[in-house]
């Protein structure tokens, strides 16, 4: 086997981190090409909990969870395959690694992912902050990045103020301010999501309504079914009579050729 280059080992030895803190909503990236740094994650599979000491002085006492990660081809890593290398399996909609644009009701295709198992193929991974340390990441725990948009579900809402049924959650629902389109101006405007699964005195109404209808539908029913089982009564009836006048008629006419005779 020919020795490998030096410009291929130094491709096999970089790897980039992707961190982000759940906590503060902060991300950063991190290139590594230090083999001992790169070391703590190898052999690792997807899910699995690392210590991070071995990056830095910084990271000493924080726990990284291993969330995910791409290639060099840019094929991501699934969970379950137990292997290093990039195989072929069949996909539907909405399951791991397949968007499913474009694929019908039961349609599956064949797609190409790599396994959890982390190697040197690996060039970006995925990692959550599980567990901080007693020194600051600049950029992932010294400050916090505010949630854009909260909830929107009224159940949500009453879960996040701990409200009660009797209290208004349109009073609280988080509202945005709509920034103006001139630097330094005022904010134009406050935005809220629209309230969904909210029980207002309308939907009420409408929910009785519809009730009533469903109500009114199934006495029709019941009457049509009755008159219907009325009318079916009847007519046997009839076809019943209408058979033993043939019979009767039948029986007269036999005792009549018999006195003849």
């Amino acid at each position: 086997v020919a020795p490998a280059s030096s410009h291929s080992l130094a491709r096999l030895a970089s790897m980039k981190l992707n961190l982000a803190n759940p906590a503060t909503g902060c991300q950063k990236m991190i290139d590594l090409e230090d083999d001992k740094k790169l070391g703590i994650f190898m052999e690792k599979r997807l899910a699995a909990e690392v210590e991070a000491d071995a990056l830095g002085d910084e990271f000493k006492g924080y726990v990284l969870k291993i969330m995910g990660g791409q290639d060099k081809q840019g094929f991501p890593m699934k969970q379950g395959v137990l292997t290093k290398d990039r195989v072929r399996l069949m996909l539907s909609k909405g399951e791991q690694c397949c968007r499913g644009y474009g694929m019908r009701k039961g349609e599956r295709y064949r797609k190409s992912v790599r396994g959890c198992i982390i190697g040197h193929n690996i060039s970006v991974l995925h990692c959550i902050i599980v567990k901080k340390g007693p020194e600051e990441l600049p950029g992932l725990t010294d400050k916090s990045i505010p949630r854009r948009l909260g909830p929107k579900r009224a159940s949500k809402l009453r879960k996040l103020f701990n409200l009660t049924k009797d209290d208004d959650v349109r009073k609280f629902v988080i509202r945005r301010e709509v920034p103006s389109k001139e630097e330094g101006g005022k904010p134009r405007d406050s935005k809220a999501p629209k309230i969904q699964r909210l029980v207002t005195p309308v939907t009420l109404q409408r929910k009785r309504a519809r009730m009533g209808i469903k109500k009114t539908r199934q006495i029709k029913a019941k009457v049509e079914a009755a008159e219907y089982a009325k009318m079916l009564a009847v007519r046997s009836k009839e076809a019943k009579e209408k058979k033993m006048d043939k019979i009767s008629q039948r029986k007269s006419q036999r005792d009549s050729q018999r006195k003849d005779e």
